[in-house]
């Protein structure tokens, strides 16, 4: 919110980043061990206008509080609960301990720990990092209104074949052939925005938007590839990352819209000849040279019409 000073119009939030916190729920009656690791940054807009214009701290927050305020709320949560649940728990504590604050905007990354097995059988109490990061944010207003929204960081996914690239624009600047037999492989950047609109409404089923960010990646992923016998034709990015946000649309009604990024991550053939030898190595469908710079750069949001994102 822009309020006028001195004939300027003067914006303000403040915060604190990277605070990291592990969380252990410990089971005192044999089942096995549930943990997170969370990084969560904290940005709130209050009426602190008086620190900026007339040395007068009297409202503000100190950062240092908002961060041992992340440790003392994980402490208080004595049964698993998923990153959006956390932020919008956060959010809530913020907009209503605190007069002054008007809006919160939580974010929080969560680590990718994942139980290991051991001779087939899950370990009670051992993980190993994976791959993919969940991410949530929480908009909070102090009269309850929320904004949640959350995504996947790092979804590695790649295809050796059924994907192609023709009739695109050739000039003077155009090298690249046309091709409808090539690798194709990205990492995909995804962010879903639900369609609750306060914190009242959001599903109280236990761990909700966990089975969610698992079911969203499932599809995501069922998507690219296609069926497991003959998969299915991507004509090009675009077009793979369009099919993929209308499955999601699709299959989850509380979901607004779906924004997408997915960099074209290249192998490019391999061809090696010299004067001397003549032909020594000849593409043949075979041999890569996988590189991520440069790589093309596509990204696309797909919403329902009543959707404010």
């Amino acid at each position: 919110m822009a309020k006028e000073m001195d004939g300027f119009n003067f914006e303000q939030r403040h915060g604190k980043a990277r605070v990291r916190v592990g969380r252990v729920w410990r089971s005192k009656d044999g089942r096995p061990h549930s943990m997170v690791e969370w990084n969560v940054n904290i940005s709130l807009l209050s009426n602190c206008t008086g620190a900026y214009v007339r040395d007068d701290n009297s409202d503000i927050v100190a950062t240092d509080t908002m961060k041992n305020t992340v440790y003392v709320k994980a402490k208080e949560c004595s049964e698993q609960l998923s990153a959006e649940e956390f932020a919008i728990l956060l959010g809530k504590h913020f907009t209503s301990f605190y007069a002054q604050v008007f809006t919160a905007i939580i974010k929080v990354v969560e680590k990718p720990w994942e139980r290991v097995s051991v001779n087939g059988q899950a370990h009670e109490h051992g993980f190993k990092l994976g791959s993919e990061k969940h991410t949530a944010e929480a908009i909070v207003q102090k009269s309850g209104i929320l904004q949640l929204t959350s995504g996947i960081e790092g979804l590695s996914l790649l295809k050796t074949t059924k994907s192609g690239f023709e009739g695109f624009i050739r000039d003077k600047y155009t090298a690249l052939p046309e091709t409808r037999e090539r690798m194709l492989a990205t990492e995909v950047t995804a962010s879903w925005r639900y369609s609750y609109e306060s914190v009242s409404s959001i599903p109280e089923k236990p761990l909700y938007f966990n089975e969610c960010f698992l079911n969203v990646k499932k599809v995501l992923a069922d998507t690219f590839f296609g069926p497991p016998d003959g998969g299915v034709y991507s004509a090009s990015v675009q077009s793979t990352l369009f099919h993929m946000a209308k499955a999601v649309l699709s299959r989850f009604t509380d979901i607004s819209s779906v924004q997408l990024k997915m960099p074209n991550i290249h192998f490019l053939p391999v061809n090696i000849s010299s004067k001397d030898i003549g032909v020594i190595v000849k593409f043949n469908d075979d041999v890569y040279l996988p590189t991520d710079e440069p790589h093309g750069s596509i990204e696309a949001t797909l919403s329902r019409f009543w959707s404010k994102m």
